[in-house]
């Protein structure tokens, strides 16, 4: 899969120049709060001072100076070791997004919202989904950075090169509702609305917020869509803390024309797919049929059109319980479910009897369901931790055709998933069952030095079976029992310190027809099987 890389910091700042923005705030808040507000606008990033390991944080301050709609990959953009681009001025467009972290790729590393792994958030969506989808940027109230590993109690099989946790925004203790509307260029309008309780009789704080966001594309034509639902309600009970969570995500984008150097030479920088020029694309693909599709300039400068559409529901209801001074459990159970359809047409197969052309779709249907659970026991000089992460991943995978039955006029909408098919080249049904154990031990001496010691054990198994296509059946197993982690930290004063760390992790397998060990051909598959093994640092 090729990438559109497009640094986003020009075309933001186009937006912002052009963006209007009015804001309602209604809330009972003393004048001192404000006060405390502007103070923590000044702190940009807070470095994990005491941590062994590179730990960094962005928080609700820096993240609410972003434009509204703004990625919160973009918060962490500034962060040392840390490169973020996309295509588009949002840094949303999931197609051409990339982050990497001290030169690890996006798939190398791990993601987590309060604690709820995000996999690793590749367009592929074969193992979660992406930030933009599962939370609002405005309800996002912290970004922590890991780099390394990550954190042993991170939930992820990815997180070689580091890991970034999300965490909501802690709802109010007072009655609060706010509106913000933005417009800017390109006919972009997008509302977000929230309102929080307060307080009530028995300590319940809820809050409900709405985004509703459109924008068209900056070159080409088309409209990137976004509906966003969101509701989080916390309940005390006596010192325990119970929370629950829903986000309802509905995303529809198409996409902007991947191009080359070559591309770029024929065609020029502003180029992009055909659509609404039907004329041009049946053009192209008859061209492309009449050289046996070897024409590369006729067949893949542009397509008719492309898109993304993704429907995700993501929700947790998660537990905090001290039982007493010293021991504090956690746990989190959550669901994840999306439909998905990457859409695009390719001249290499004709609709019989209609146009030169028809409509590719890859088309995902995944159902996730787990459960993160950790014990802290603070003994003083020690601080014990123990944690599990059990996960089912319900994954099938398809790739299908579309006929476009008329040549004088296109039938198919691509903001809206297609149905009825002409023809399934492939699909794959995959089970994917993860458990990763940790434990850990953090040994203050004296007041200068802290040492981290601990290990995780992975083992993952990846189950395929053929539905139609090339035969891929089989199964595939990541069993790593032991990985350790050492790390300290000295503080030689009071405003300096050092660290080192040192840690083995793994990466699992892909269950995915479209990326890793699935989706080479039936015959690759037979050969390594047997002998796959998964990826270490």
């Amino acid at each position: 899969m090729s990438s559109r890389h497009k640094p986003v910091d020009a075309t933001v700042r186009h937006l912002i120049a052009l963006a209007a923005s009015a804001s309602i705030l209604v809330a009972t808040q003393p004048a001192g709060a404000q006060d405390a507000t502007d103070e923590a606008l000044d702190e940009v990033v807070v470095l994990g001072y005491g941590e062994t390991r590179q730990v960094q944080s962005v928080g609700a301050a820096q993240i609410d100076q972003l434009p509204a709609g703004i990625s919160a990959l973009k918060a962490i953009e500034k962060l040392p070791g840390v490169n973020f681009q996309s295509a588009d001025p949002f840094g949303a467009y999931e197609w051409s997004t990339r982050i990497t972290i001290r030169g690890f790729n996006q798939n190398r590393l791990g993601f987590t919202l309060d604690d709820v792994p995000l996999g690793d958030m590749t367009y592929g969506n074969h193992n979660g989904l992406h930030i933009s989808r599962a939370i609002p940027t405005e309800l996002v109230g912290r970004a922590v950075l890991s780099q390394g590993t990550g954190g042993l109690g991170t939930a992820s099989s990815s997180n070689l090169g580091g890991a970034v946790q999300f965490f909501s925004t802690d709802l109010a203790d007072t009655f609060d509702a706010r509106i913000q509307q933005t417009f800017g260029s390109d006919s972009t309008r997008r509302t977000f609305g929230q309102l929080q309780s307060g307080e009530l009789a028995a300590g319940t704080r809820l809050s409900l917020a709405v985004v509703d966001g459109r924008t068209q594309k900056w070159k080409g034509d088309g409209p990137q869509k976004q509906r966003e639902y969101n509701f989080k309600v916390v309940q005390p009970v006596g010192e325990a803390s119970l929370t629950a969570f829903y986000n309802y995500s509905d995303r529809a984008e198409p996409d902007y024309q991947d191009l080359s150097k070559d591309i770029v030479a024929r065609r020029g920088t502003n180029w992009d797919n055909y659509y609404a020029d039907w004329s041009a694309a049946v053009a192209a693909a008859n061209a492309c049929n009449a050289s046996g599709q070897n024409d590369a300039i006729a067949c893949d400068d542009a397509y008719w059109n492309a898109s993304g559409l993704r429907k995700d529901h993501l929700g947790y209801i998660a537990a905090e319980v001290p039982f007493s001074t010293a021991v504090t459990w956690k746990a989190n159970v959550y669901h994840h479910g999306d439909k998905g359809q990457g859409c695009g047409p390719r001249p290499c197969v004709p609709t019989p009897g209609g146009a030169p052309l028809s409509v590719r779709t890859t088309e995902y249907d995944l159902k996730r369901t787990g459960v993160v659970t950790s014990l802290n026991w603070n003994l003083g000089d020690h601080e014990l931790n123990g944690g599990i992460w059990y996960e089912d991943n319900d994954f099938t995978q398809a790739r299908r055709f579309y006929a476009e039955p008329n040549i004088a006029a296109p039938t198919r909408d691509f903001m809206k998933f297609q149905r009825n098919p002409l023809q399934t080249q492939w699909e794959y049904d995959f089970k994917t069952t993860t458990r990763v154990l940790h434990l850990q031990d953090t040994w203050s001496i004296g007041d200068a030095v802290r040492v981290n010691v601990g290990a995780r054990s992975v083992w993952s198994k990846n189950e395929a079976e053929t539905v139609t296509g090339a035969l891929k059946t089989g199964t595939l197993k990541s069993d790593k029992p032991f990985l350790p982690q050492v790390s300290v930290n000295w503080s030689f004063n009071g405003r300096n310190e050092m660290f080192a760390s040192a840690s083995r992790n793994v990466r699992t397998f892909a269950s995915s027809g479209t990326s890793g060990p699935f989706s080479t051909s039936a015959v690759g598959f037979a050969a390594i099987r047997d002998v796959a093994s998964p990826r270490r640092p």
